[in-house]
């Protein structure tokens, strides 16, 4: 589990393709410390598996649906990526529940400043913007956000200059491919509610439905 606070810019050092799958290798500072084989690391929101390490970088595994549902197919030797290491329970949780599972790829299709501000529009597929909500949680190459508008195709967040300057939101121009993982809560409230025990009663979404599944 991960909060969505990128703990720093990785520099990807090689991306080597094995058939429908690749071994990512990363260097990095901060999250070097006390990283062990078999650790999990956010990589621009994709939870990747260590199976090597060097004093100052390391290597991931990244297999055929990663490939399929992420930006990270398309890195190159020289490119910066986030990079998160998985949540200790004494750690406190600034950002939002992240699982580091991708769903799927956003495209930038405008920036604008406003104020101190810089708002990012994101265009994605109907599948993951029924999930997305003004004021809601969005987890952007794995970066913690506030949802600021949605449209029927797109949505918009405001990045702060601190996240700009730490995160590959600074320098993503418009028409770069993002990762995307929607809010979780939502995804089991809808799973839950759409059993076929609740389909086959047809009942309106009232108090006592959200009382049976424990929602209230």
């Amino acid at each position: 589990m991960f909060t969505g606070l990128v703990a720093e810019l990785g520099t990807v050092q090689r991306l080597d393709r094995q058939g429908e799958s690749y071994h990512l290798t990363v260097s990095a500072v901060k999250v070097m410390q006390n990283l062990k084989i078999g650790d999990s690391v956010a990589v621009n929101g994709a939870c990747l598996t260590v199976v090597d390490r060097q004093e100052t970088a390391f290597t991931a595994d990244v297999m055929p649906e990663t490939v399929r549902l992420t930006n990270i197919g398309g890195l190159q030797a020289g490119d910066r990526v986030n990079l998160e290491r998985t949540l200790r329970l004494c750690d406190g949780l600034d950002g939002h529940i992240v699982s580091g599972h991708v769903e799927g790829l956003g495209t930038i299709i405008s920036r604008r400043q406003d104020g101190i501000a810089n708002v990012v529009e994101i265009a994605t597929e109907p599948r993951l913007l029924r999930y997305i909500l003004t004021k809601g949680s969005i987890a952007i190459d794995g970066i913690s956000l506030t949802v600021t508008a949605v449209t029927d195709n797109s949505f918009s967040v405001a990045v702060i200059p601190h996240t700009a300057k730490e995160t590959t939101l600074g320098f993503k121009n418009v028409g770069a491919k993002v990762n995307l993982e929607t809010d979780i809560i939502g995804k089991y409230v809808e799973r839950l509610l759409g059993t076929a025990a609740y389909k086959q009663t047809e009942q309106p979404l009232d108090k006592n439905i959200l009382l049976e599944n424990g929602f209230i």
